[in-house]
């Protein structure tokens, strides 16, 4: 493996990115849309250090990518999907893919940083999309899907800075980053049936075409990152 196949901030793994999403692959199964809906509210002052770890608020596109991937990452603890930078309380799934509500399908990562640090989880973050498109992830096309850092503290905020600086300086993409780097405000956990989708619906066509390619890639190209 070359220098440039490993896990870098300035040289972030080009075919990572999911180009492939789509909106009908993504669409569940009808008997799931009668589920509860279970949220967990946590507002702005809340620190990033809980009992059980640090905490990172992160989007990057579809968040059952998202999900599976930093699931195999050593020192992440627990990974939840919802949705987070909106101004519309409990957002439904539906409203937040009308692109009204504001938020963003994000992952609130909670990890041990004696095991890996907020730097390096920033920069798998980088791995796993492209930072470049607007509003857009592949085929998945609005605000909801946009590329966001939501940071919890000043020093979230000040690496989470500093890496889009590097990145957009180290010229390996030919348009600018344009990360959103946010306060972090609020999340809302989403649906039951987006939770460990990858793990619990392998023969999914999504979780067979888009997911299950990028887990294979992530674990070859990063594999220092993965849990044993």
């Amino acid at each position: 493996m070359s220098a440039g196949d490993h896990c870098a901030v300035k040289l972030p793994c080009p075919f990572i990115v999911c180009t492939r999403c789509t909106h009908s692959l993504r669409k569940p199964p009808p008997e799931e849309d009668t589920m509860v809906k279970e949220r967990i509210e946590q507002r702005t002052g809340e620190t990033a250090l809980s009992d059980n770890g640090e905490t990172a608020t992160l989007g990057a596109g579809c968040f059952w990518c998202v999900e599976a991937l930093f699931q195999i990452v050593e020192g992440v603890q627990s990974v939840v999907s919802g949705y987070s930078g909106g101004h519309v309380d409990n957002p439904t799934y539906e409203e937040v893919c009308s692109g009204s509500t504001g938020h963003a399908e994000v992952c609130q990562i909670t990890f041990d940083p004696r095991k890996i640090s907020y730097g390096e989880l920033l920069t798998v973050f980088w791995q796993l999309h492209d930072p470049t498109t607007l509003n857009r992830q592949g085929a998945d096309v609005g605000t909801q899907y946009r590329s966001v850092i939501f940071y919890h503290n000043a020093d979230q905020k000040k690496l989470a800075e500093k890496h889009k600086k590097e990145l957009d300086a180290s010229g390996r993409w030919n348009q600018p980053v344009v990360t959103e780097i946010s306060p972090y405000k609020n999340f809302y956990r989403a649906e039951d049936y987006h939770h460990n989708y990858y793990t619990l619906n392998p023969g999914q066509p999504y979780s067979a075409l888009v997911i299950q390619p990028k887990v294979e890639k992530f674990k070859k190209v990063c594999k220092d990152k993965v849990r044993a």
